[in-house]
């Protein structure tokens, strides 16, 4: 899922910094926001745009982070109104919306831990790419 290779020059302090913190600002947003699946995309949406002209580590970085809050946008939204359709309409509870939610949770799970070990390896200067958007930032973010 998370492949670690390594970029031709070595980052700075301050670009291994910046780089970091566009994994952890969807994890700040997270908690500031958490019934809310926009607000990470936001905040992270943000920050990129912020670091958008930086250098290529940093932008790389901004990129990747934005493609994978991206990507758990549709489904945290699917779940959070079908939740709110069971809260305020007549519909029902169904096996169909536990296994659902059951699904949704994993996926953060998992989005959670490999964006803190992104934001840990990204610090100490190594490039982490994301099995699937690793692919599309190369395509969208060049040198």
């Amino acid at each position: 899922m998370i492949q670690e290779t390594s970029f031709t020059y070595k980052p700075s302090e301050h670009e291994r910094e910046k780089a970091s913190n566009s994994y952890l600002m969807s994890l700040v947003a997270l908690i500031a926001g958490l019934p809310l699946p926009i607000i990470n995309l936001l905040a992270t949406f943000f920050f990129y745009l912020a670091n958008r002209k930086g250098t290529y580590y940093v932008r790389w970085h901004c990129t990747q982070a934005l493609f994978s809050q991206l990507a758990l946008l549709g489904i945290n939204s699917a779940s959070f109104w079908w939740t709110v359709s069971i809260v305020f309409s007549d519909e029902k509870v169904s096996n169909q919306y536990f296994a659902y939610i059951f699904t949704v949770i994993i996926f953060n799970l998992l989005e959670i831990f490999s964006t803190i070990y992104a934001a840990v390896q990204t610090r100490k200067g190594k490039h982490i790419k994301f099995l699937f958007f690793g692919n599309i930032t190369n395509l969208i973010c060049k040198p």
